[in-house]
């Protein structure tokens, strides 16, 4: 049996040839692979094995960097292309140029541009994500702490909490955006791709091609 496994902080996702739990797969009949998002506490309770991993919950046998890269080219990218990872605990993305590697960057030490303060908020606050639209206003995010100070003064003023962190998730976007550079398109790969507010912010600035989550499992297949 092949694993295929990215162990992100809150979920994990993989991919396998076989069946390896009875919940929280899709089955794929055109490739006739699994396709798995579970919480990534169950990795270890479940005692699964990959046979390739990358991630923060697992000792990885893989560079998250190589499988992003190796992962985006098995979608239908320009030759040009700026491929960018959102998850809840970092951020990366990698550019392509002529379809060769051409510059990368990884942030690992701020939650302003992650996903792990738009869950706490989420849950704090009572929201579904579903609840959250597009403002065209945003707050200026430059730490994820006074991120959150921002949203909470504005809900004591009256703003309903949905607005308050659509706010916070539009300046997450435009952070993301600038942190790659600002492309002209961006490839988005990771949780974000789901969080249609994130999306739509994001793209005010630039266009967004969603990938979807199974980038990196993607990549620890083709590499």
């Amino acid at each position: 049996m092949a694993i295929y496994l990215d162990a992100g902080t809150t979920y994990s996702k993989i991919i396998s040839d076989d069946k390896i739990i009875d919940d929280f797969y899709v089955w794929d009949e055109g490739t006739g692979m699994f396709y798995y998002i579970l919480p990534s506490k169950m990795v270890r309770e479940k005692n699964i094995i990959p046979t390739r991993s990358c991630g923060h919950m697992v000792d990885a046998t893989e560079n998250e960097i190589i499988a992003l890269a190796n992962g985006a080219k098995h979608y239908d990218i320009d030759s040009d292309a700026t491929v960018l990872d959102l998850g809840s605990r970092d951020a990366k993305w990698i550019k392509f140029k002529e379809g060769k590697f051409h510059d990368m960057d990884w942030n690992t030490s701020c939650a302003s541009s992650t996903g792990a303060t738009v869950e706490m908020l989420l849950k704090f606050y009572g929201v579904n994500s579903e609840d959250l639209k597009f403002n065209e206003e945003k707050f200026a995010v430059t730490c994820g702490i006074f991120g959150m100070e921002k949203i909470m003064d504005s809900i004591s003023n009256g703003i309903k909490p949905s607005e308050a962190i659509s706010k916070f998730v539009h300046g997450i976007a435009y952070n993301a955006w600038n942190f790659a550079k600002q492309p002209e398109k961006i490839y988005l790969s990771g949780g974000f791709c789901e969080n249609k507010c994130f999306v739509d912010s994001l793209a005010k600035y630039t266009k967004v091609m969603p990938l979807g989550r199974f980038v990196l499992c993607e990549g620890l297949i083709q590499g």
